[in-house]
């Protein structure tokens, strides 16, 4: 059967994201350090300004012209948004007026030389797992914000798609929403916190997971406990096995995401 490595990072190409903004010199206080002041100042106007400039590679509709779709693709840990734009030209026929962007994620992997990573990966304790996904969650916010209000689109034109860490991001951000989009796909992933999705659930939409069950990095049985937790919390939730496979997408999982996709985005019924 063939498989679509997707990797989980360390090697893959690094693209920069960043920006050129200078901060203001510090305000003058009374009292205080104002070095500390000035740095504190200087990280928070690069971050605001790396929101704005999230971005990664992109693939334009089947058809041409304006497209009525949109997939918004989340890489793993270590690669960037080439990683998963080849994904686009396999579902291209099946969502012939979608776009699709592959954002980098904002942070360089601190694992590797190169890559980018969502969050940092060598805590891994629950709580800094889930501080570094809400310190991420404001970059993907606000590029779906944006990628949506550019070209007019409702969040229901919008599908999410993740692999590994861009599935966590994709469930943590997607169902936190106030707009519900068309659905989310998640490859090789897993849910974070779901204890805390009965007081922060904000959307429902339609998810697929799809995890092999030889999976090294991320255990099989992240598939079982997320479907359980999303199901309790009323998410219309389908989830694929694939035997044999690891951390990757095989053929089987491409093909289903294809079709989920194509039905959530182009209004077929559950």
């Amino acid at each position: 059967m063939t498989k679509l490595k997707m990797p989980v990072g360390l090697g893959a190409s690094r693209v920069t994201v960043g920006s050129d903004v200078t901060p203001a010199p510090p305000r003058m206080t009374a009292g205080g350090d104002l070095r500390y002041r000035y740095q504190l100042e200087l990280g928070l106007r690069d971050a605001w300004s790396m929101i704005a400039a999230l971005s990664g590679p992109s693939r334009p509709s089947a058809v041409g012209g304006r497209p009525s779709r949109l997939v918004i693709l989340l890489h793993g840990l270590g690669a960037d948004g080439n990683d998963l734009i080849g994904l686009a030209p396999y579902w291209a026929p099946l969502l012939p007026t979608a776009e699709f962007l592959a954002p980098n994620a904002p942070f360089p992997c601190d694992m590797a030389p190169s890559g980018f990573q969502w969050f940092s990966a060598q805590d891994r304790s629950p709580a800094a797992v889930l501080a570094g996904v809400r310190a991420a969650a404001p970059f993907l916010d606000a590029f779906i914000d944006d990628a949506l209000a550019k070209r007019g689109f409702e969040a229901t034109d919008l599908a999410l798609v993740g692999f590994s860490q861009g599935t966590m991001m994709s469930l943590y951000v997607g169902l936190r929403r106030s707009e519900p989009v068309a659905g989310i796909v998640g490859f090789s992933g897993r849910l974070l916190a779901p204890e805390l999705l009965a007081s922060e659930l904000r959307s429902r939409p339609r998810t697929l997971l799809v995890h092999g069950t030889d999976d090294p990095l991320v255990p099989y049985e992240s598939l079982a406990a997320a479907e359980t937790a999303l199901k309790d919390s009323g998410v219309s939730v389908e989830t694929l096995t694939c035997t044999g496979i690891g951390h990757s997408i095989d053929e089987n999982g491409l093909r289903r995401g294809g079709s989920f996709l194509k039905d959530v985005l182009y209004g077929a019924p559950p």
